[in-house]
């Protein structure tokens, strides 16, 4: 096989292909190689049946048939074994998530109490939050409605009892009365995670079921105490985001700049960098360059978009890439969907890496440490560690693929009811239902989650959304997903050309009521925890109707997850009954009762998340077909809310 059909199987990023050219040339390994390297796969860690909970093993158990061991030293089956590793993912998953928040807690806390370099630049949001806990918000000084806002928000890390104060901020209450039912409301992030870990720990909880609510659980402190509480504060510190247009793909890197990437998921350390590389641009002036040039990867790349139209080098599976560019000064890192192979790939170029948590080192990596009283410091240490990077650039081994693709962001709830109040100013939810119930939008889907360098980069994201567009699906999307179709222009109005008529018609008016040619047909709502955005949106359109979020014709999707993140926030939404696919399988196929408790398969296990959520698993990679299946689900709960069921371009019915 040529290298140029090699590439072109690893990914649809053309630029992300000539790099890989050069890596090979330059004989620099990176993900996708180290992909290849690792088939075949283990068919015990796939389907979920290997056990390494103690030392009496590992164990490797099968469920299939007479052959095989049936169950561990300790007596554990199959069905123990799957159930207590998903419970470990998803915990795995969702750790980060709320360690995001309470890192975003403290920076609020620590700005209102006047000891850390940061200002609050979302008031309406503050004001707003405040309201809905119950704060006096007139004429009280933003500092201290921050600081109480700050406040009860630690709660959800400290109370013994009760239920997280930011699930009872944003849930739904027919959902918070099916929690209660089945008893997995949370109290303190930290105190389930616990749990959690005690439930997988060897001689402790071997009960499938009860382990399947833990995960529910633990989907429910993900979405809450992880997306929701992180996104509500970071608007609050840094405004909640509005319409920007930017620039995608790797010519992003600019020759002629000093280049910082940013890569990672927590916006306190990018938006200092960002602030410090405008503070010090005269300095790269003086050495020669045109200015200091940001780039964003992953989700850092979201944060600084959504808020301050940065522009986008890449996603996740690519970003040794950016490094091989041979462009970048310096690379400023994290936490989550850090590879530490980006070590390796900055020690063969004159590019720095750079750590900054305390509590997260990077082997190869220097460190320059992030705390909310010394941002400041940390951000101008960065930004003058590139500087100096830049006279030792060597320009024989610079090889930036040309150009970028246009791009719009900023799609926060906030951003999409003022775009739909140029329609109705009383009422500006009602013409999304409306488009919704004639059936010009059949449903909406987001597109979230990963890249795997295990499949082709950005085809299944892509070829997902437009299957789904076609068929008049209204696309949102988050995370390395909607970078996918960033670079693949389904974030411009141009991306029109892939949609439906009636999809398109009324994108096209929203937009034109609004001095755009047309919006785009996917809207992108954020960064991984800004999931909780497309919540929000549910839960305002269930209010709005009447209904509960599990009636509404929704679906999740991420055709390229590779996470837990992606699978712990895939439990919260299947949790609010909403229908999540995915495109690699969770290593569940091991435990035909946890495979069929979650996709809703009927075999032996007698309940199913689609019987008490309203929402299933639904695992399938090839991305016509999972569109489809998504299409299949929303023609079902468009006919349960007695909507209009036109027809689509293929039979999802059938």
């Amino acid at each position: 096989m040529s290298r140029q059909v090699l590439v072109t199987d690893l990914t649809m990023d053309t630029g992300v292909q000539e790099l890989l050219v050069k890596a090979e040339l330059e004989n620099i390994e990176t993900a996708f190689q180290r992909a290849k390297e690792q088939e075949p796969h283990c068919k015990f860690g796939l389907t979920g049946v290997c056990c390494r909970r103690c030392l009496q093993g590992p164990c490797r158990v099968t469920f299939n048939g007479n052959k095989g061991v049936k169950r561990g030293v300790c007596g554990a089956t199959a069905d123990q074994i799957v159930a207590r590793n998903l419970l470990s993912l998803i915990v795995e998953g969702t750790t980060p998530h709320v360690e995001h928040a309470r890192e975003i807690l403290h920076t609020l806390l620590e700005t209102a109490e006047g000891k850390a370099p940061y200002e609050i630049k979302g008031k309406e949001k503050l004001i707003s939050i405040g309201k809905k806990l119950g704060l006096t918000v007139d004429g009280v000084e933003l500092d201290k409605l921050a600081k109480e806002v700050a406040l009860i928000a630690l709660q959800d890390f400290q109370q013994q009892s009760g239920v997280s104060n930011w699930l009872r901020l944003r849930a739904q209450d027919q959902s918070i009365e099916t929690w209660k039912k089945l008893n997995i409301l949370p109290s303190n992030a930290h105190l389930e995670i616990a749990n959690a870990i005690n439930k997988t720990a060897m001689g402790c909880e071997s009960d499938p079921v009860s382990l399947l609510l833990g995960i529910m659980k633990m989907g429910l402190v993900e979405g809450y105490d992880g997306l929701h509480l992180s996104t509500d504060l970071q608007d609050i510190l840094f405004g909640t985001p509005r319409l920007v247009k930017t620039q995608y793909r790797m010519g992003v890197i600019k020759e002629e700049y000093v280049n910082i990437a940013v890569h990672g998921h927590i916006p306190m350390v990018s938006e200092k960098v960002l602030e410090w590389s405008r503070k010090l641009n005269n300095e790269a002036k003086a050495l020669g360059a045109k200015g200091i040039n940001i780039v964003g990867i992953c989700c850092s790349a979201n944060e600084l978009l959504m808020r301050q139209g940065v522009s986008v080098a890449t996603n996740y599976a690519s970003q040794e890439l950016a490094i091989i560019t041979g462009a970048l000064e310096a690379m400023v890192v994290d936490a989550q969907c850090i590879m530490p192979g980006l070590a390796q790939v900055a020690e063969c170029y004159h590019t720095e890496l750079i750590s900054a948590l305390p509590n997260i080192k990077i082997e190869g990596a220097s460190h320059v440490d992030w705390t909310p009283e010394d941002a400041d410091k940390m951000g101008e240490e960065i930004v003058r560690r590139a500087l100096a990077h830049y006279p030792e650039r060597d320009q024989s081994k610079v090889q930036i693929p040309a150009g970028t693709v246009e791009a719009y962001a900023g799609f926060s709830v906030e951003q999409i009811v003022e775009l739909l109040a140029t329609l109705n100013g009383q009422d500006p939810l009602l013409p999304l239902i409306e488009a919704i119930a004639t059936g010009d939008i059949l449903g909406v889907v987001a597109i979230v989650g990963c890249t795997n360098p295990k499949v082709k980069q950005d085809w299944a994201n892509t070829e997902v959304a437009k299957e789904l567009m076609r068929n008049n699906v209204l696309i949102v999307a988050s995370g390395c997903s909607a970078h996918s179709l960033g670079k693949n222009g389904l974030l411009s109005p141009d991306g029109l050309q892939y949609c439906g008529e009636k999809l398109a018609n009324v994108l096209t008016a929203i937009g034109q009521a609004n001095g755009l040619p047309a919006l785009p047909p996917a809207l992108h709502m954020g960064s991984c925890v800004d999931n909780s955005r497309i919540d929000d949106l549910l839960v305002a359109l269930g209010d709005r109707m009447g209904v509960a979020v599990r009636e509404l014709p929704v679906a999740g999707s991420s055709p390229e997850n590779h996470s837990p993140k992606a699978l712990s926030i895939g439990t919260f939404f299947i949790a609010q009954g909403v229908d999540v696919h995915i495109g690699v399988n969770a290593p569940i196929t091991g435990s035909p009762l946890v495979e069929q408790a979650l996709t809703a398969n009927k075999g032996e296990f007698p309940v199913t998340t689609d019987e008490l959520f309203g929402g299933k698993l639904i695992y399938e990679a090839d991305p016509i077909q999972a569109a489809q299946t998504m299409i299949g689900r929303i023609i079902q709960k468009r006919k349960a809310l007695g909507l209009v069921c036109p027809e689509t371009t293929e039979s999802a019915e059938k």
